[in-house]
């Protein structure tokens, strides 16, 4: 197993390179120029050269890219030019917020999502077994901006029940906060909430089908503890691999969401650099993601083989 970890975190030097290559030749696409969107419309066009000469911005692309692995080479993602401040500490700051917010929408997602595969499983063919379905493939299908906005306008606009943007602080009181949860919790939850119903109960009615279970039925073992001690406990190691994505989904895929309700995490940063033209932040924060995204993987794959000890890691019969 040692072996197989060194092997994953050397194989991550070549992803973080072509990461960090891609996204820094994408940002540079980007129009507009940093130091002009710094210093504002009103800015003369000596004030704009001179500060784009403080930033480095007038030496070549290809000076600027062996500059930016060289820092990398130390662990340094730069430093925003809009905040003034390290990149990785504006990451730091920023991303436990994005991290309760993947929380809370993962265990959403999971006491939602797979309640309803294993109903649906369970009452193949019925119509509480469409009608699962069909909330599910909804799931999939509705756009995460349109779903945000509809509901700030159902409970926010409309009844008032719950703030449209912003974060709690725990100081102000765990009600205060837990409402400023309440909605980008389900519009983030709701596509891995899909996706969970769907792969458990296709998981389920495969479990089903195994001879095991029908000898347990045989034996006169309830119903209940047929369907959660032996269907579910199997159904639940291709669930496993696919909450494994979802986290890492979550983490990175909150720029959505996070914008709608103005939530203040890594996704926010993302949109507000991007807006300032502050490069450094978004590659610095793109790379950040794409690190945890293999990192959170690898730690997928090493508890794929607890849960299934049939499975060798780097084995021709096993993850990769």
């Amino acid at each position: 197993m040692v072996k197989y970890i060194v092997r994953r975190l050397i194989d991550l030097i070549p992803t973080i390179f072509l990461v960090a290559a891609v996204v820094f030749v994408i940002t540079r696409m980007v129009p507009g120029d940093p130091a002009s969107a710094m210093l504002g419309p009103q800015a003369s066009v000596e004030e704009v050269e001179k500060l784009r000469e403080q930033l480095g911005l007038n030496e070549p692309l290809i000076t600027q890219f062996i500059s930016y692995i060289k820092g990398l080479l130390q662990l340094d993602l730069g430093r925003s030019l809009a905040y003034n401040e390290d990149v990785f500490t504006l990451i730091m700051t920023r991303f436990p917020n994005t991290v309760v917010l993947a929380v809370s929408a993962l265990i959403v997602s999971l006491l939602i999502g797979v309640p309803l595969g294993i109903i649906s499983a369970t009452k193949k063919g019925s119509i509480m077994d469409l009608v699962f379905t069909t909330i599910s493939l909804l799931g999939v299908s509705l756009p995460v901006f349109w779903l945000g906005i509809m509901l700030v306008l159902l409970f926010s606009v409309t009844l008032g029940w719950l703030p449209a943007t912003g974060m709690g602080e725990l100081k102000d009181g765990i009600i205060p906060f837990l409402k400023h949860l309440v909605l980008p919790t389900i519009t983030l939850a709701t596509i891995p909430m899909a996706n969970f119903a769907r792969i458990i109960r296709a998981s389920m009615l495969d479990v089903m089908e195994q001879n095991y279970i029908r000898t347990a039925r045989a034996k006169g073992v309830k119903r209940f503890w047929v369907i959660m001690k032996h269907a579910f406990k199997n159904a639940f190691t291709p669930l496993l691999t696919v909450i494994g994505m979802q986290v890492a989904n979550l983490l990175s895929g909150a720029v959505l969401t996070e914008t709608i309700f103005s939530w203040p995490g890594l996704g926010r940063l993302i949109v507000d650099s991007i807006e300032k033209r502050d490069y450094i932040v978004v590659q610095g924060t793109v790379l950040f993601i794409a690190v945890l995204y293999v990192l959170i993987n690898l730690a997928v794959d090493l508890l794929y083989t607890v849960v299934n000890p049939r499975v060798s890691l780097g084995g021709s019969g096993g993850k990769s």
